[in-house]
C-alpha cells in the first residue's frame, strides 16, 4: 500500500516526539565534516563507528573508522580508511560486511553502486560484492536460520526515483550482482518520492526492522529526507506499513553542506536502550552526525 510524506507526517505529529537530540564530535579529521555513518558496533571490545570523511565544497570522501572515547568519536589512524561513501556494517558467520556507495569518476561521466568487503580483520577486508550500477543503499542481515536477508534499491526504469525491494537468499554465496537486481519491490512509494533501507535488526526469528527514509522535491529541487520505519515478515515477505519517527527539526540546529541540504536526514542507526526507548543515529544535512532517543519504532 502506497503511503506519502504528507499523510505520514500528519500521522508522527500525533505521536510522542524524539527528545535528547544530540551533536556527536570526530577527534582527527583535520576540519573536514564526518557524517552519514555506519552503526555503531564492537570491534576486539572496542565501540567503532565508520564515518563518511569529506570537506565542506567536496563530494570526494572516504569511509573512516572512529573509536568512541569517553563521549567522542577518536579517528583510528591504526586502521585504513575505504573508499566508499555512506557506509554501512553487518556481521555474517562471524565476519564482517562492510558496504558503502563506490564512486568512479570517468572523465565527466560518474557511476555509482553498492560496494561490499568482508573479513574478520578491518585492516584486511577483501572485496567481494558489488550491486548493479546505479544502486544505493542495498543492505544484508543473516537471519536466525543463517539464511541471508537482503534489501535493494533500483532506480530508472524498475524503481523510478527509488524503490525498497527485498528477498532472501540461501547462503551469503548465493547473494550475487544477478541475485540483487532481480529482487522484488515493496509497493510503498507515490512516483514522486523515494526511499531506501538503511539499518537492519532482527527483531525476533520471524520479524526484520527496517529503519530507512522516505524522500521528496519542493520547488528549486530542495531535498526533504525523513526518517522512517517498517517491519518485514519474513514468511510472508510482506512489509508492514511505514512510519516517520523523526524530523530535521527535532535536531540540534546546526551547518549544511548546501542550501538543498538543509532538510535531509540520513537514517543511519538504531540502537536499543530498552524495550521503549531506542538511540537513532543520522546524519544531518550532509554535514555532522546527530543522535536522538526515539518511543520504540517497532
Amino acid at each position: 500500500m502506497k503511503q506519502t510524506i504528507t499523510e505520514l507526517l500528519k500521522e508522527f505529529k500525533k505521536d510522542k516526539s524524539p527528545t535528547h537530540p544530540k551533536t556527536v564530535k570526530f577527534i582527527g579529521v583535520d576540519g573536514n565534516d564526518v557524517y552519514n555513518p555506519s552503526a555503531p558496533f564492537l570491534y576486539q571490545g572496542k565501540e567503532l563507528i565508520l564515518g563518511r570523511v569529506e570537506k565542506r565544497d567536496s563530494e570526494l570522501s572516504e569511509a573512516v573508522f572512529f573509536e568512541k572515547v569517553g563521549e567522542v568519536y577518536q579517528r583510528r589512524s591504526d586502521l585504513k580508511p575505504l573508499n566508499l561513501q555512506d557506509p554501512c556494517v553487518t556481521v555474517i558467520q562471524g565476519e564482517f560486511i562492510i558496504g558503502g556507495t563506490f564512486v568512479s569518476f570517468k572523465g565527466k561521466n560518474v557511476e555509482w553502486y553498492t560496494k561490499f568487503y568482508r573479513g574478520k580483520d578491518l585492516n584486511h577486508l577483501v572485496p567481494f560484492l558489488d550491486a548493479p550500477m546505479g544502486m544505493k543503499d542495498v543492505r544484508l542481515l543473516e537471519l536466525s536460520d543463517h539464511r541471508i536477508a537482503v534489501f535493494s534499491r533500483p532506480q530508472g526504469l524498475k524503481g523510478g526515483r527509488g524503490k525498497i525491494g527485498f528477498d532472501i537468499a540461501n547462503s551469503l554465496a548465493d547473494v550475487t550482482t544477478e541475485f540483487i537486481d532481480q529482487v522484488p519491490l515493496f509497493d510503498q512509494f507515490i512516483d514522486d518520492e523515494w526511499g531506501g533501507a538503511n539499518h537492519l535488526t532482527l527483531i525476533d526469528k520471524h520479524t526484520i526492522g527496517v529503519l530507512g527514509h522516505i524522500a521528496n522535491f519542493s520547488e528549486d529541487n530542495v531535498r526533504h529526507y525523513y526518517a522512517m520505519t517498517f517491519k518485514v515478515d519474513i514468511k510472508t515477505k510482506k512489509a508492514s506499513p511505514m512510519k516517520i519517527i523523526a524530523v530535521r527539526d527535532n535536531f540540534n540546529p546546526g551547518p549544511s553542506k548546501r542550501p538543498d541540504l538543509v532538510d535531509v536526514l540520513f537514517s543511519a542507526a538504531l540502537v536499543k536502550k530498552n524495550d521503549e526507548v531506542y538511540t537513532l543515529f543520522v546524519g544531518v544535512s550532509d554535514a555532522e552526525i546527530q543522535t536522538i532517543e526515539v518511543t520504540n519504532p517497532f
